[in-house]
């Protein structure tokens, strides 16, 4: 409970206030309503997401806003069904007091969401919601916020995010963002821009103007900042852009470097793949001194590190056994390891937030594809494939993975599409992430403070 209201508490320019919901007249209860995921297969959870209730028609009108971003949510995630309200045998204003859980019964919901907004003397709005066990008729959570009215769309994913934790048990990762490259234009004049939007595709801004190409944008896990490369003057160069200030400063001009580097867990230091007299090896640089320290000499080509949550070790790619395969070693470069033996080509691979998986793309006959394998390299499984799926990217909670696709066109090359695209950890429900143009090199940000 400490962790939750710790994170409440920093809900900074978005939120000024949040709280646990007292409920006197309602003590909460153990129940048996929870979602189990560690099946395949999940069959998802009938859940009523009801309207939040307000006496003004304005807050009552941003209380189905919020509820309809909720049920969007949950059923994006694959694991909630979502009851359509049409079905509910109650309305909004007669479910603050405890619901008659009989009416919900009749339309098989399981679970239940109800709420309530109220508006303060000073303009904001105070959110609250509460969550129960249909079929146990018990209270499960509530939660208040208190927020500019302009806020309500985060409020509603902080909502989601809540109900998910409750049901099965996982932090949840609705109040996140995705950054990702956009590209616009034909395939000898492409236009690739950074862009960013929450994680349901909504508030899409662009972050650069297109004048310059830019790649691999990564996520910093300790604030809202990125790395990202970019082509000035034909040179590679890496920057690091502020996203709530719009700052940015250049880190510095690689030579021969195709990877923007990524992020260690403390966010103090970035590890990259660096060209020096023709080969790439594997470097960290100290954001706070700019000082660079080579951690792998080896005549193959590494490239595409990615640290462990924990940071004690490294993950990257590398065709030193003779083809691209995956290896692991410690942090400092030392006790390198390959993880990967099967058939193919193994790249990016990217370590899970919870520290169990890495994530990679993998080419086998001419097909991409996006799969998982424990650190040490058993338990390999692949999640999709395709004509060319690539650049897998973790959800903070190690549950979704986004990546990109290409959809080809012609023969020629013509009409081919980029998207992006999510999948579960398991395989199941894959699903397009709909941008306004093609995208691809998607990374996805840590939970908002």
């Amino acid at each position: 409970m400490s962790k939750l209201l710790g994170r409440l508490a920093k809900l900074g320019r978005y939120a000024a206030v949040c709280a646990i919901i007292s409920l006197a007249s309602v003590m909460p209860a153990r129940a048996e309503l929870v979602i189990d995921i560690t099946q395949g297969n999940i069959q998802p959870l009938p859940i009523a997401i009801s309207d939040f209730h307000s006496e003004t028609e304005t807050a009552g009108l941003v209380g189905q806003k919020i509820a309809e971003v909720i049920r969007s949510d949950l059923e994006r995630s694959g694991l909630f069904a979502p009851i359509e309200p049409r079905a509910f045998l109650q309305k909004p204003a007669d479910l603050q007091v405890t619901p008659v859980f009989s009416n919900w019964r009749k339309i098989n919901a399981q679970g239940l969401s109800t709420g309530l907004i109220k508006v303060l003397p000073d303009g904001r709005i105070n959110v609250q919601f509460r969550l129960w066990d249909v079929f146990a008729e018990q209270y499960l959570t509530g939660l208040q916020y208190t927020s500019p009215p302009t806020n309500w769309r985060r409020t509603a994913h902080l909502i989601a995010d809540q109900i998910y934790k409750r049901l099965t048990g996982e932090e949840g990762y609705f109040d996140t963002r995705v950054v990702y490259v956009s590209e616009s234009g034909p395939a000898d004049r492409r236009i690739k821009r950074l862009a960013i939007m929450d994680q349901d595709g909504e508030k899409h801004q662009f972050l650069t103007d297109g004048s310059n190409l830019v790649l691999t944008p990564r996520f910093s896990p300790t604030k809202q900042e990125i790395t990202y490369l970019s082509y000035f003057n034909n040179r590679p160069r890496v920057y690091l852009f502020n996203i709530d200030t719009g700052q940015q400063e250049v880190l510095g001009e690689f030579p021969g470097m195709t990877f923007a580097p990524r992020f260690s867990p403390s966010g103090n230091q970035v590890v990259m793949s660096m060209a020096e007299n023709g080969n790439s090896d594997i470097y960290l640089m100290d954001l706070r001194t700019r000082a660079l320290k080579r951690l792998t000499k080896h005549p193959g080509i590494d490239t595409a590190p990615s640290f462990s949550p924990d940071g004690s070790r490294i993950t990257f790619e590398s065709d030193r056994g003779g083809r691209q395969q995956l290896y692991v070693m410690n942090a400092d470069g030392s006790n390198v390891k390959r993880i990967s033996f099967g058939r193919g080509n193994y790249g990016t691979p990217v370590w899970s937030p919870r520290g169990d998986l890495i994530a990679f793309t993998k080419l086998t006959g001419g097909k991409f594809s996006i799969g998982v394998m424990r650190t040490d390299g058993s338990q390999e499984r692949i999640l999709t494939e395709g004509f060319h799926n690539e650049g897998p990217s973790w959800a903070p909670n190690g549950r979704v993975l986004v990546f990109f696709r290409q959809i080809p066109g012609q023969k020629d090359g013509r009409d081919d599409k980029v998207r992006l695209w999510s999948v579960d950890l398991t395989g199941y429900n894959e699903r397009e992430v709909i941008t306004p143009r093609d995208g691809s090199d998607p990374a996805w940000s840590p939970l908002l403070p």
